[in-house]
C-alpha cells in the first residue's frame, strides 16, 4: 500500500496565509507537495511596480520554509480570454458578473488543474474554506465549516471529475485557526492581510477601472412611472439593490436601483429599502452545472443568490438548454442578472448557474437586463 509520499500535491499559492497553511498541513501529512504560484493578471501600477511580485516572493518564502519546490505558471492570456473578456461584455449587456466563478472554472480548476497533472500531480489542492466528501465512489462538495468563510458559492461550476482531482485542506478548519498554525510556524505570511475585491481591479476605484475598457454612457434616471430623478454615469456602474452613488437628495426614504432599460439608456430607481420593485419570485438560470444531476421532475432545496447570503427555500424547475426557473418560497430582494445562483442540499453544494432573468407575479421584468 502506497504511503503518502508517494501522492504527489500541486498547492495553488497566492502568497496568502490560507494556501501557505494548506501546503503546510499536506507537507506535515507527508505528501510530495509541490507549489505553484499562478500569475492571472499584469497588475504594475503606473510606477512600474507588480503586486503580484510580492505574492510571490512570499511564496519562495514560504516554499523554502516548508522545504518545498515551487514554481510560478502564467495565465495571463487565458485569463484575459476566458474571464476577463466575459466580465466586460457582461458589463456590456447590463448585468453585474461574478469574475470569481469564472477563474475557478476556466484557470484554476482547468488550466491550471491540467498544467497540475502534466507535472505528475494527483492531487491539485488550493486554500479555498470547502470540502470534498467521497461516498460509494462519487464525489460531493460540502460547505467550509467556517461558515463566514464558506467559498462554495464561487466554486458552484467545479464538476465531480474535478472534484475527484482536488482536496481542499482547510476546509474542515475556521480561518482563526488557520492563522493561529500560521504564528505557530512562523509563516511568512501569518499576519499578511487578506486580499480582497477582484484581482485585476486591486485597491482602484472600479468606476475608473472599468472607464478603461468601456465607454460610459450617461442618460437619464427615472422612476417606472417616468419621473425624472437625475442622470447616471453609465448603467455599467449600477447594480440592482445599490443605493450608494445616486446622488438623489430630498427628504424621506433613500432611494435605491430597482432596473435598467439598456435600449433607451435609462436607469431605474424606486425609494425605499423594503420597495416592493425590489422583490420578486423567482428567476431563470442559464449555464447550470450540477455536480449531481438530480433525478426527472423539480428539486426543492436552498439556494444563495450572492455570497455570505442566509440560504433561502427554493423549488428548481428544469428547463433545456441547460437552463432552470427557480422559484422562491419567499419573495427575495434584488435578484441581479448576472450573478450566481447556488442550489444546497444542507451541507452539500449541488451546483449553480448564471442569473439570467427575474420573474415577479409570473411575467419577466422587462426593465432589469
Amino acid at each position: 500500500m502506497s504511503s503518502n509520499k508517494d501522492i504527489r500535491v500541486v498547492v495553488g499559492m497566492s502568497g496568502g496565509v490560507d494556501s501557505s497553511v494548506a501546503a503546510l498541513l499536506l507537507k506535515e501529512q507527508g505528501y510530495d507537495v509541490v507549489g505553484i504560484f499562478m500569475k492571472n493578471w499584469d497588475d504594475t501600477d503606473e510606477n512600474g511596480v507588480c503586486t503580484a511580485t510580492d505574492d510571490y516572493d512570499d511564496v519562495v518564502r514560504v516554499c523554502n520554509q516548508l522545504d518545498i519546490p515551487y514554481f510560478a505558471v502564467n495565465f495571463e492570456k487565458q485569463y484575459w480570454d476566458k474571464v476577463f473578456t466575459y466580465f466586460l461584455d457582461e458589463y456590456k449587456a447590463g448585468r453585474t458578473p461574478n469574475p470569481d466563478v469564472m477563474c475557478n472554472k476556466e484557470i484554476k480548476f482547468k488550466a491550471f488543474l491540467e498544467h497540475a497533472t502534466s507535472l505528475g500531480a494527483d492531487y491539485l489542492a488550493t486554500g479555498h474554506y470547502a470540502q470534498v466528501r467521497k461516498t460509494d465512489g462519487e464525489y460531493e462538495m460540502l460547505r467550509g465549516v467556517d461558515d463566514n468563510k464558506d467559498q462554495t458559492y464561487f466554486l458552484n461550476q467545479l464538476t465531480e471529475d474535478v472534484l475527484a482531482k482536488v482536496m481542499f485542506p482547510l476546509g474542515h478548519m475556521n480561518k482563526k485557526e488557520v492563522r493561529e498554525i500560521a504564528m505557530e510556524y512562523d509563516l511568512v505570511t501569518a499576519t499578511k492581510k487578506d486580499s480582497t475585491g477582484i484581482c485585476f481591479i486591486g485597491e482602484r476605484n472600479f468606476k475608473e477601472f472599468l472607464s478603461e475598457y468601456l465607454p460610459a454612457q450617461p442618460g437619464l434616471m427615472k422612476t417606472l412611472t417616468g419621473i425624472e430623478k437625475g442622470k447616471h454615469d453609465g448603467l455599467m456602474y449600477y447594480t440592482i439593490g445599490q443605493r450608494q452613488g445616486l446622488g438623489i437628495g430630498g427628504s424621506g426614504d433613500p432611494w435605491f436601483v430597482v432596473g435598467k432599460n439598456l435600449e433607451e439608456n435609462i436607469l431605474y430607481v424606486e425609494q425605499g429599502f423594503d420597495n416592493e420593485k425590489l422583490y420578486s419570485d423567482g428567476l431563470i438560470a442559464s449555464e447550470v452545472n450540477w455536480i449531481k444531476v438530480p433525478g426527472e421532475g423539480s428539486v426543492t432545496c436552498t439556494a444563495k443568490f450572492r455570497y455570505r447570503q442566509k440560504d433561502s427555500a427554493v423549488t428548481v424547475h428544469k428547463l433545456e438548454d441547460n437552463k432552470v426557473h427557480v422559484e422562491f418560497h419567499e419573495k427575495q430582494r434584488a435578484i441581479t442578472p448576472g450573478q450566481a445562483v447556488v442550489f444546497y442540499d444542507g451541507e452539500v453544494c449541488l451546483g449553480g448557474g448564471t442569473i439570467d432573468e427575474v420573474i415577479k407575479d409570473e411575467t419577466y421584468l422587462d426593465y432589469v437586463g
